[in-house]
Parts: C-alpha cells; structure tokens; sequence
C-alpha cells in the first residue's frame, strides 16, 4: 500500500470510533426521547435550528474554551500513564487564588493579565504536585490523590474565601473583591464585526489556541514529550534506557497541574472578573471525557470540547419545548462509553489484520522448499 493510502486508512480507523459513538449516541437518545413522550426528530431539529444560530455559535465556542484546557490538563497525564482526576480541585483552587491576588494589586493590563495567569498555573502545578511527589515517593496511586486532594482543596477554597479573600459589600453573594480592568481579558467581538446584542466571544479562545500549539510542541516535538510517551507505554524499558521515571511522575503532574489552572480563567477574566460561591464546577470531570473522545490530541480535543458545548449551548430550547435537558447529559454519556469500547474495539481489529498481514509477509518470504533430484 502506498504511503498516501496508509495515512488515509489510518485517519478513516481515527475517524470511525468517535462518528460510531455519536450515531449510537443518537439512537439511544431518540429511544429515550421516543418513551418520553417527545418526538426524537423535532428535538433534534429544534437543537440543530437553535445551535446553528450566531448567538449560541459563539456561547458553544466559549463553552468550549475551558473544556478543552481540562482536557489538555488530562491528557499530559494520560500520556504518561496518569489519571489526574484532580483537575476538578486544581482550577477551582487556581481560580479563589488568582481572583484574590488580581484583585490585590494594581498593574499595567500587559502585565496583570499575565500576572493572574501565572498565580493560577503554579496553584494548580503546586496542588497537583502533591500528588506527584506521593505517587513518586510513596506509591501512592493518583487517583486515590486526587481524589482526596479535590475535596481538600474546596475545603480551602471555601474557608480562604470565606475568612480573607471575601468582599465586605454587604451583599448576600459570597465573592472575592472585583479585578480591576487592568486584568481583564477583552472579547474578540471586533474580531467578528457586527455580532448580536449581549454576545461575547471571550478573548481566552487566544490563550487556549496557544494552549493546545504548545502541548502538541512539547508532547511530540521534544525530548521531554519524548521521554513521556515512553513511560507512559512502558515505564521499564524507558527506565532502563536512561529516563527517570519518577522524577517524569512529578514533572508530569506539575504540568498538568499548571494548565489545569487556567482552567477557571475563561470565566473568570472574561466575564465576571471575580470568583464567586456559584463559580462553574464539574469542568474537570467533563474534561476527562472530552480528552478520551478526543484521544488526547489537540485536533481531537478541540472538535470533542465544540461538540460538548455545542450540545449544552442548544439544549437551551429544550425547556421551551417542554423537553428534558437531561437528554443532553444521556447523549454526552453515551457519547463518552460508547467511544471506549469502540475505540478498544478498533484497536483489537487492527492489532489482528497487523498480525495476519506480518504472517502473510513471511509466508512469501519463505524460501521455496528444494526440488529433489
């Protein structure tokens, strides 16, 4: 087979998994919807007519944004090997964090902005280090962790907030004090010219984009992305050739610890300038899903995090047409479990023509038995 050919086959064995899970993502969800009452046809089509609209094109792509940072986060530990399942933690901490200290000072916008960014990426790296160095040293399992280390961290994140990060206004909304403008991120509205009344694009879309440039540099493109991959396939033979692989653990979840907290910023920087008791959650958890759909490639990633939003961002007719929103929560699970199996379904396929084909080669490379005399 030609080179051409090969590329193409292997992006069509890329492709089938996720485009299998959404189709049987649909018929399970028109089942639901059928024994519901509701007509799976006119649901999806009212999502589809509303989803497609400027307005709610722009709400998918900023509910993307920071899907697609936890899901990056994800993946830098599940190309080692890891499950940081303490993205969920690590933002929300990240995010009482930064809110406080971009609040505490006053600085030029091209250095406040950075300034908050980089608070929140050493909370995260720190509070995801503490998992680190426990499995590094202790052999404590990640998940186990973060799990722990999730609810740790609300805990903190609520008594800080409470206690010295709180804004004495009077007001009944528990919240840390307002940024100053200096430190907010601008939407990319002029970007797009005339966009309807009350929609933002948030200008974060800038920093994810570069976000996903750098994990795809560092994770293929260098030593460092090179040394992880091999201790994510096998942390023996990578050991052995030289790399330190619990060193590799540390660093690794320093670093998803670091983009896990920009996870919170989006929000934060782009709309309400400022962490509140009613701050989004459950980010971390839906980036796992979207890292696994997207196979923890950039590219993947980036249409899973769309695909996600798009679905939340259309369920809002739902309620107007009497429909359960749930339905939105059944497709995205479905989504995600039928995905796995699928994909370990491809894998095993390929596994098995991979070991015919090798067979058959040297079956014709097998020399001719010799004539007798």
């Amino acid at each position: 087979m030609s080179g051409g050919g090969k590329i193409l086959r292997r992006i069509g064995w890329g492709l089938l998994p996720p485009a299998a899970a959404l189709l049987f993502a649909l018929a399970i969800s028109s089942i639901v919807l059928q024994l519901s009452g509701n007509s799976p046809w006119t649901t999806f089509s009212a999502m589809w007519e509303y989803g497609t609209r400027e307005r709610t094109l722009i709400t998918t792509v900023n509910l993307a944004v920071p899907l697609y940072l936890s899901a990056v986060a994800v993946a830098i530990g599940f190309k080692m090997g890891l499950f940081n399942i303490g993205v969920e933690g690590q933002y929300r901490l990240a995010a009482v964090m930064s809110a406080a200290a971009g609040a505490a000072v006053s600085l030029p916008p091209v250095l406040h902005v950075p300034f908050i960014i980089l608070v929140a990426m050493v909370t995260g790296a720190a509070w995801a280090g503490v998992a680190g160095v426990l499995k590094a040293t202790r052999g404590v399992h990640e998940v186990i962790a973060t799990i722990m280390l999730n609810t740790i961290a609300t805990g903190i994140g609520a008594y800080l907030l409470a206690n010295y990060f709180q804004d004495r206004d009077n007001s009944l909304n528990t919240k840390t004090k307002l940024i100053p403008t200096s430190g907010w991120v601008p939407s990319l509205n002029r970007l797009l010219g005339s966009v309807p009344t009350g929609a933002n694009l948030q200008g974060f879309l800038v920093g994810a984009l570069v976000v996903g440039i750098l994990f795809y540099v560092v994770v293929w493109r260098t030593r460092f992305g090179f040394d992880l991959r091999a201790t994510g396939l096998n942390p023996f033979a990578a050991q052995a050739s030289g790399v330190n692989a619990k060193g590799m653990i540390v660093r690794t979840m320093l670093l998803s610890g670091a983009i896990a907290g920009l996870v919170g910023l989006p929000e934060m920087l782009g709309f309400f300038h400022r962490y509140t008791l009613d701050f989004t959650t459950g980010l971390g958890f839906a980036g796992i899903a979207v890292a696994l759909l997207g196979r923890n490639h950039p590219v993947g990633m980036a249409v899973a995090a769309l695909l996600f939003g798009f679905l939340s961002s259309s369920a809002q007719i739902l309620d107007l047409k009497d429909v359960p929103k749930e339905i939105v929560g059944i497709m995205q699970g479905v989504i995600l479990l039928s995905v796995v199996v699928a994909y370990e379904v491809v894998r095993r396929i390929r596994a098995a023509g991979e070991v015919r084909a090798a067979a058959e080669h040297d079956r014709v490379r097998e020399p001719a038995a010799p004539v007798p005399a």
